[in-house]
């Protein structure tokens, strides 16, 4: 599977630590950056991660900044992007099972290396239930937010 991940300054240090990580699980990982902790613009890259996916040239991303909020807006904000900041393992893997997130927002200055690991693997490792039979609910729920998604973003 391949995973996008991106952040701004806010986050860089968490993400040099969760870049290896990913790679050590077996994952191909594409960076777009920022590479330093010199002031950016969170928008910028995660509009990088958001293209990937909706360009199908990644299967789920990750994106983060200094509390993940401004993240998780602007991911939101592009068309099949189902992003979510979450700061604990249940939420990270719930997400994709129930809601299919395909974007997880983390904060760089609001976890640690260890629990961002924990929710990454979480997050990498669920996958979408709404197909599975007895789960179809979850299916119908997801499909009312892309109706959603179609009739308010156009």
């Amino acid at each position: 599977m391949r995973i996008a991940i991106s952040t701004d300054h806010g986050g860089f240090e968490l993400k040099k630590a969760l870049v290896d990580y990913i790679r050590s699980l077996g994952y191909d990982l594409v960076d777009y950056g920022t590479d330093s902790e010199a002031s950016v613009d969170y928008p910028d890259f995660v509009l990088k991660v958001g293209k990937a996916i909706q360009d199908q040239e990644a299967e789920k991303g990750i994106v983060i900044c200094g509390s993940g909020v401004g993240v998780c807006i602007a991911s939101n904000k592009m068309k099949g992007v189902y992003a979510a900041i979450c700061h604990d393992i249940y939420s990270a893997a719930q997400g994709v099972e129930h809601d299919n997130m395909n974007v997880l927002c983390l904060g760089g200055r609001v976890i640690g290396v260890e629990l961002g690991k924990a929710l990454v693997k979480a997050f990498l490792e669920a996958r979408f239930v709404g197909h599975d039979a007895g789960n179809e609910r979850h299916l119908r729920r997801t499909n009312k937010v892309r109706n959603i998604e179609e009739e308010e973003m156009n």
